[in-house]
């Protein structure tokens, strides 16, 4: 394994950190740098939410007879490229400058989404989606590989979890977004001018997302991040092309994802749970409808209590940090998250069900924050890519099994349990 060194010129021991300390922004996020990092990621989130809101519609739109089809192909080529590209992804990320594939990645996204008002048919749209995500693939784990070169350590807790409300709180700002600019497309219909530009509501969000992957890009572009030595460098650029080190490296850090007990534990965990976790999706809904009999306005309820508990766990879990044993918890709450949707599912009462669920909720960020946390702990900087496209490679093949096998494993047995108990 080649040791990671960092240029003298880059200031990473401060972190970034104003020489009194006394910023309240510092003591929030750590580090001014990381802040920095931090604001990029709450723009690209919201472009992300913003940009799959419209491509969604715009799917709908141009599959017009079979839209359900439609939506379902665009969506899968969202999906199925990490399964075989992020591996690989992983692997370029430990080789080459972060910085750099962050900021290339977002203006790769920019470019795209320009160009996404114009496209009418289903397959440029596939294409467009399939090349987002590789861009997507690069970023994530260029992004989670830098944290913490931008924190230190007892701060790593913290900011994982704002950048949980980065990626995840920003999914209303977007939709909302979506909903305005129907608006602002209605008053700019009748400007001739504008109608090559195809100012529709798709695609003035297509052009507010390739904004905020823009300004991202740019902020990204500002910060001081550790880079390899020159001659490392070069190294790395001679052997882009040599397929068996790639595959070399690729076993490398999957060796190591499952040979180090924590961040064996921790893939796991997070795998094991999301099988569990994601079926609530799909059955939610058959849930508050068959057994509660409180229709979508129950469903609602539980997404609500659901995300309301996210916040909440990860508040004391952020306010509490120092002085929680972080693999203990993590365990901990991966368990109780089991026992707690037994609970939820096994009561008749939907005041019951929704407290029970936002338990639910508390516990899924505790183990969301402290997975991140306890792996950008104990893997080295030169196999943090890797691990982390190992991580989202694994992500990935749960959340589709959840919710390609949840529905027809619940029918599966309820048949079972009508026959066996009527």
């Amino acid at each position: 394994m080649s040791e990671v060194h960092t240029d003298t010129t880059v200031p990473v021991p401060t972190f970034g950190m104003p020489a009194d300390g006394a910023s309240r922004r510092t003591r929030l996020f750590g580090s001014h740098m990381f802040f920095r990092l931090w604001l990029a990621q709450v723009v690209s989130a919201i472009g992300d939410w913003l940009g799959l809101v419209a491509i969604t519609a715009l799917a709908t739109r141009v599959g017009a007879g079979n839209a359900g089809a439609a939506v379902g192909v665009v969506l899968a080529a969202r999906i199925v490229p990490g399964f075989f590209l992020a591996p690989v992804a992983g692997v370029l990320v430990d080789r080459w400058n972060r910085k750099h594939v962050m900021v290339v990645c977002d203006l790769g996204r920019a470019a795209v989404l320009v160009c996404l008002p114009f496209v009418d048919t289903i397959f440029w749209l596939v294409v467009a989606s399939l090349v987002l995500e590789v861009f997507t693939l690069m970023w994530s784990p260029a992004k989670e590989a830098s944290v913490p070169n931008l924190v230190p350590r007892e701060h790593l807790t913290t900011a994982n979890s704002l950048s949980l409300v980065a990626a995840y709180g920003t999914f209303p700002i977007g939709a909302g977004l979506f909903a305005v600019l129907a608006v602002v497309a209605d008053s700019l219909g009748g400007v001739d001018l504008l109608e090559p530009l195809q100012v529709s509501q798709e695609g003035l969000a297509f052009y507010a997302d390739a904004l905020t992957f823009g300004l991202s890009a740019l902020m990204i572009s500002t910060l001081a991040l550790p880079v390899r030595p020159k001659r490392e460098r070069d190294r790395a650029r001679g052997r882009r092309l040599d397929f068996g080190e790639t595959l070399r490296e690729l076993a490398e850090g999957w060796h190591f994802a499952f040979v180090n007990p924590v961040v064996r534990a921790v893939i796991l965990g997070l795998a094991t749970g999301l099988v569990g976790g994601g079926m609530l999706v799909p059955l939610g809904s058959v849930f508050s409808i068959e057994v509660l009999d409180a229709g979508a306005a129950g469903f609602g309820l539980f997404v609500f209590s659901l995300g309301m508990g996210v916040a909440a766990g990860v508040l004391v879990l952020s306010a509490l940090q120092r002085r929680l044993p972080k693999e203990t918890v993590f365990i901990g709450s991966v368990y109780l998250a089991g026992i707690v949707l037994l609970l939820a599912a096994s009561t008749s009462s939907l005041l019951v069900a929704a407290l029970l669920v936002a338990v639910i909720g508390a516990c899924a960020g505790s183990v969301y924050v402290l997975g991140f946390t306890l792996l950008h702990e104990n893997v080295e900087d030169d196999l943090r890519g890797r691990i982390f496209s190992t991580l989202y490679t694994v992500v990935r093949l749960c959340v589709l099994l959840a919710f390609a096998v949840g529905p027809f494993l619940a029918q599966a047995l309820g048949e079972l349990s009508e026959d066996l108990i009527d």
